[in-house]
């Protein structure tokens, strides 16, 4: 389950809403946002978060809200009632501090309830649990980090995630977005401090099989990051290249050969490229071939010619082989991902 996040700070406009269609039509099914009021305008966050309920309920996305004593009070609620915000579009509220077990129980009765998946213990959960507390209903939800060098160990995060899950719990975690970045640092908003800065795209799919759902801490997604992510719906992991190819064939979906090389993605489709009128199949000049490179062999492979190949580690240069391009440096971990019989396509820059 993936997800995005809208700040109140700002008004929805016509820009925005489109934008929030336009993920829902990519299966972005979730939408967060904070309810933290420290000086703001509350009356404005409350028109706000009824205008983002109704949009939400009007595209089916789920609502979930962070939330807090104080910008419950603002909004005229108390934990008591505070399931009434369903009534608003609020499908589940992320809580932290100023909540007791009974309320979380209670509330867990009524709605989704989010607990911060890095501070919860195993005492707290105990005496939720000891309270009526409905698991079906409960997810833990990591923060997101702004300042750089905050954000969680990998290491920790796993085996933190792992506990939860066996407790039945699903776990939430934040990736970075890499179009408008959300202030006052813009130094993109991610759960794990490995992600700062990295593609969105990357950072989803590296998650995709251990965390339960996945939501874009920052604003934006560029418009490239978003043909990724409408790709893959089709099982298509798109690799954004710089280089020149002016062959169809290689701007078509491939397929990794189903016994995968160690060294290379290997293209099932390429070797009708290697047409003996093919000019890229004349020898080129000598070029090493680091992570990420896009290769042809070249007539002097002999029945080889006419391969294309992206490496997945650093080799050597070879007389035999073409170098035509590599992939950006932000998509070179998608490489990993493209497991036998993966379909890929490269989008040249």
């Amino acid at each position: 389950m993936k997800g995005l996040a809208v700040y109140l700070s700002e008004p929805l406009t016509d820009e925005s809403t489109n934008r929030l269609i336009q993920m829902r039509d990519l299966g972005f099914t979730s939408i967060f946002t904070s309810l933290h009021i420290p000086e703001d305008d509350s009356s404005l966050y409350t028109s706000r978060l009824q205008e983002l309920g109704r949009l939400a309920q009007q595209l089916k996305m789920e609502l979930v809200a962070d939330i807090a004593p104080s910008s419950l009070a603002a909004l005229g609620k108390t934990w008591d009632d505070a399931a009434t915000l369903i009534e608003w579009g609020v499908t589940g509220l992320r809580v932290d501090y100023g909540i007791t077990p009974t309320q979380v129980a209670d509330l867990s009765k009524r709605m989704m309830v989010a607990l911060n998946a890095s501070t919860v213990t195993a005492e707290e959960l105990d005496l939720m649990k000891a309270e009526g507390l409905v698991l079906e209903q409960v997810e833990a939800w990591h923060n997101f980090y702004p300042r750089p060098e905050t954000g969680l160990d990998q290491d920790w995060f796993n085996a933190k995630n792992r506990w939860l899950r066996e407790q039945g719990i699903r776990v939430q975690a934040f990736i970075p977005g890499d179009g408008q970045r959300r202030g006052p640092l813009h130094e993109t908003l991610p759960t794990l401090e490995d992600h700062r800065g990295q593609s969105p795209f990357a950072c989803y799919l590296e998650l995709e099989a251990s965390v339960d759902r996945i939501l874009i801490g920052d604003p934006g997604l560029s418009a490239s990051t978003m043909r990724q992510f409408a790709a893959y719906q089709e099982g298509i992991i798109v690799l954004r290249a710089t280089g020149q190819s002016d062959d169809p064939l290689l701007t078509h979906v491939q397929t990794n050969r189903l016994d995968p090389a160690r060294d290379v993605i290997r293209s099932v489709e390429s070797r009708s490229s290697g047409r003996p009128d093919s000019g890229l199949l004349e020898p080129a000049a000598l070029s090493d071939r680091p992570v990420g490179s896009i290769t042809i062999d070249n007539l002097r492979y002999g029945r080889y010619a006419g391969e294309l190949q992206i490496t997945k580690r650093d080799l050597a240069a070879d007389e035999r082989v073409n170098v035509i391009g590599r992939v950006i440096e932000v998509d070179r971990p998608l490489l990993q991902q493209i497991g036998p019989g993966g379909r890929f396509r490269i989008d040249w820059c």
